[in-house]
């Protein structure tokens, strides 16, 4: 009788569990139909502006980093530029 009792406490507090992870998760979804419409209504040309910004950011970013590769080959061919202590 006391494994029957035990048990039937586990699931009880499993289903209070699952039972507030329900509630939470409910108290989420209308958080997210507030702000749904908000995110719906933005406009094409803002994020245009912004995708073509950040492309730009990058392309030179990745510039500056082909170039900052290119330089330490080109050093290694000839003298080292940095001072030799005797």
């Amino acid at each position: 009788m006391k494994d029957i009792h035990e048990g039937l406490r586990r699931k009880q507090a499993q289903y209070a569990q699952i039972g507030k992870q329900i509630e939470q998760l409910q108290q989420a979804a209308e958080k997210l139909r507030e702000v749904a419409p908000l995110l719906a209504e933005t406009d094409t040309e803002d994020e245009t502006a912004v995708l073509t910004e950040v492309d730009d950011e990058n392309s030179s970013a990745m510039a500056a980093k082909a170039s900052a590769q290119s330089s330490p080959a080109a050093s290694k061919s000839g003298r080292s530029s940095t001072p030799r202590w005797p």
